[in-house]
């Protein structure tokens, strides 16, 4: 596991708002997280809330859906949204299906095929 930083292209699912971030690339964690602030910058609102564990414990977080874009490939995508983060997170459910791991050695996002199971 490992965390590095890459730039990330976060937008609303009509593409009307958007911005470039640097995103904390988290191997050890499974979801995406987006700041609540962002989220509200660029109209991302709350589908539901869902009861997450992190390590402090478990903590109700609210989530919605937003278009990733990240090194050329993208799709609509679950985030959760918390005011417990100042940065976006992006997780592994993200870069693996968009065919991106982690090279442990580097630091650096690699493609990688993709797993259909």
């Amino acid at each position: 596991m490992g965390h590095s930083r890459v730039e990330v292209e976060i937008s609303d699912l009509e593409k009307k708002k958007s911005t470039v971030v640097k995103a904390l690339v988290d191997a050890g964690a499974s979801l995406t997280v987006l700041p609540k602030r962002l989220a509200a910058e660029l109209g991302i609102g709350a589908v539901s809330e869902e009861r997450v564990s992190m390590g402090a414990g478990e903590i109700k977080v609210k989530r919605g859906r937003a278009w990733i874009k990240l090194k050329g490939k993208e799709d609509a995508f679950p985030v959760w949204i918390s005011d417990f983060i100042d940065r976006v997170l992006l997780g592994v459910v993200v870069l693996e299906s968009l065919g991106f791991d982690v090279d442990p050695t580097t630091g650096t996002l690699k493609e990688r095929p993709l797993l259909l199971y």
